[in-house]
């Protein structure tokens, strides 16, 4: 039985506008091909990958992995959650989101509503194979590690809902077409939470001037160093960053990754 959670346990990772409900920027990424949709399916099933069930307009969510295809390829069979009154209200959804990461590919579709069923015994739910599929593939995000001895900063302000408003300077770990890391001291890391909204960081990329976007905090853990330090990496993702500021972040990582291979290129 999957693990599951609502209102009074684990927040879900995101209620931020998912990429499926975007189809102006990844229309491209769409499948509407009966056979590519049961292939992305057949491939969750053979993986047992975990899935993010969202509904209740991401309010709640249950995790589940999917069991088998059934009726002729026209319907699957998925795992109930461990939280009987989660799976009860997830029975009455009008609307469910599926979402999932395998082998670094993005899963997602949506279902107008999932029915009780049995499987191999045991409690299950079933419903009708979607219509279309998102899978979102992004291998153009490669993650370039900045400089440490002159590294770039983020500022913004974060609202706190006990410490008010507190301004923010933070070095960079990394940077990607998809977000950025960051390094936070222990003293600052109770300003953050997973879920959290960064609005208007401003970045300045040396060589590309400044970058302004919007971030959400993905995760958090603690790192200790060699020397005995410790620090919270912060691992956040661009929200709806524009193609024209993408563009941006792209041209400064392939800059700087192109200068350090002429470096090791000199040294050798």
């Amino acid at each position: 039985m999957a693990e599951s959670d609502s209102h009074g346990g684990i927040q879900p990772a995101t209620i931020t506008p998912l990429e499926l409900d975007q189809t102006d920027d990844y229309s491209q990424y769409l499948l509407y091909s009966r056979a590519e949709v049961l292939a992305v399916l057949r491939s969750l099933i053979q993986k047992t990958a975990l899935i993010t069930v969202y509904f209740d307009q991401g309010r709640s969510f249950f995790l589940t992995s999917l069991l088998s295809l059934a009726s002729e390829n026209s319907e699957f069979i998925a795992d109930i959650g461990s939280d009987p009154e989660v799976n009860a209200r997830a029975l009455q959804a009008d609307r469910l989101i599926f979402t999932a990461l395998v082998d670094k590919v993005r899963i997602q579709f949506s279902l107008e509503k999932i029915r009780p069923s049995m499987y191999q015994g045991r409690p299950a739910f079933i419903a009708s194979v979607p219509d279309k599929l998102l899978r979102l593939q992004r291998r153009e995000f490669f993650r370039l590690s900045t400089p440490i001895a002159n590294p770039v900063r983020v500022c913004t302000t974060v609202m706190h809902a006990e410490f008010g408003p507190q301004p923010i300077d933070l070095p960079l770990l990394d940077i990607s077409g998809g977000g950025v890391g960051l390094m936070v001291p222990p003293e600052q890391a109770k300003l953050f939470e997973t879920g959290n909204r960064l609005d208007n960081c401003k970045i300045a990329l040396p060589g590309e001037g400044l970058l302004v976007a919007t971030l959400c905090v993905r995760n958090l853990f603690d790192v200790t160093t060699r020397n005995g330090s410790h620090y919270v990496r912060m691992g956040c993702e661009f929200i709806d960053l524009p193609a024209a500021r993408l563009a941006v972040v792209q041209r400064y990582i392939t800059r700087i990754e192109r200068e350090r291979k002429a470096r090791l290129s000199g040294l050798t």
